[in-house]
């Protein structure tokens, strides 16, 4: 069964520049173990640190996360 909340976080990295998890976590104040956990959907973020994460890529919260159950 597939994780209820999808991501985009590894095109909107793409997107900017091909910025690594590590840069991404530096960004957010998160260690980049958590970022690629979150990315490969293993771990849901607090809500915070989705909107963190929507932040440093200019967008809306639901262009990085989807429900999906």
């Amino acid at each position: 069964m597939p994780p209820p909340i999808a991501n985009q976080i590894r095109r909107l990295r793409f997107e900017a520049g091909e910025m690594t998890q590590s840069e991404l976590a530096e960004a957010i104040g998160m260690t980049r173990q958590t970022v690629a956990a979150i990315e490969a959907g293993k771990y849901s973020p607090s809500l915070e640190a989705a909107f963190r994460i929507a932040q440093v890529f200019g967008v809306r919260l639901d262009e990085v996360f989807q429900w999906t159950g």
